[in-house]
């Protein structure tokens, strides 16, 4: 990988994004607006929003990112514009790690203004440290990123582009334990969560929430969140070589 080309494909994407302020409003915006709607909803039954307000504090990010992140990767697919770099001497590498760290600089931005609004506006309580929530929150982004990237090799267009969320993230949002505690599902539909990233992104946020420091668990569900974004990430090379091939 060269430093300096990955660098000039994150200016890139961010100049583009720079010319479209309406979809960056909404990655900043939308997560903090559906937070503070959530604790309107729980104003009543005080601590509830604790609970579920800290495991959607992982998902949100996820979920932005990963619509965000293939729609614009698909962008640049069926232009041509990713053919056209790709005849350059930029390696899959520095393309991925561009775009990654392109909008890993505004996932840093949607986490910090979410976890900020969630615990010191909205009153989330937590027993952690609130840097360690920001800290999976950009895990979870980090790992919407990865599969927005991989999942933009399989559509066709855009609104193909939006029916993988339902396929991809709206499975993980059911059984990452959210709705239901895991260990109190059908035991083949937690062995399925156990395999599910987004299980693992809610249940460190869930250790935040109860102790005090760094467990052995939480460093568990961080390593296994980078991990998958990780795959997953190798994964978009890999398509990025049958599609230019």
């Amino acid at each position: 990988m060269n430093p300096s080309r990955t660098l000039a494909t994150a200016r890139r994407v961010l100049l583009q994004l720079r010319h479209d302020p309406r979809t960056v409003a909404l990655m900043l915006v939308v997560p903090c607006v559906l937070l503070a709607l959530l604790n309107w909803v729980y104003d009543s039954t005080p601590g509830t929003f604790d609970s579920v307000g800290a495991s959607l504090l992982g998902i949100f990010p996820l979920i932005t990112m990963f619509l965000v992140t293939s729609i614009a990767t698909l962008r640049e697919r069926t232009s041509g514009t990713l053919e056209r770099l790709l005849s350059m001497p930029l390696g899959k590498g520095d393309l991925l790690a561009g775009y990654a760290l392109a909008f890993g600089a505004v996932a840093v931005v949607q986490a910090c203004l979410a976890t900020g609004l969630a615990v010191l506006a909205l009153g989330l309580d937590v027993t952690g440290s609130a840097w360690l929530l920001l800290l999976v929150a950009l895990a979870d982004a980090f790992l919407g990123i990865a599969l927005g990237l991989f999942v933009s090799a399989f559509a066709a267009s855009e609104f193909q582009a939006v029916q993988f969320m339902p396929a991809v993230i709206l499975p993980q949002i059911l059984l990452c334990g959210l709705l239901m505690p895991r260990d109190r599902m059908q035991p083949v539909l937690e062995a399925v969560s156990n395999v599910l990233p987004m299980s693992y992104a809610v249940d460190g946020m869930k250790e935040v929430l109860t102790h005090t420091g760094v467990t052995g668990t939480f460093v568990r569900d961080l390593a296994v969140v980078a991990a998958c974004a990780v795959l997953a990430l190798a994964l978009g090379a890999a398509t990025l070589r049958r599609r230019t091939a």
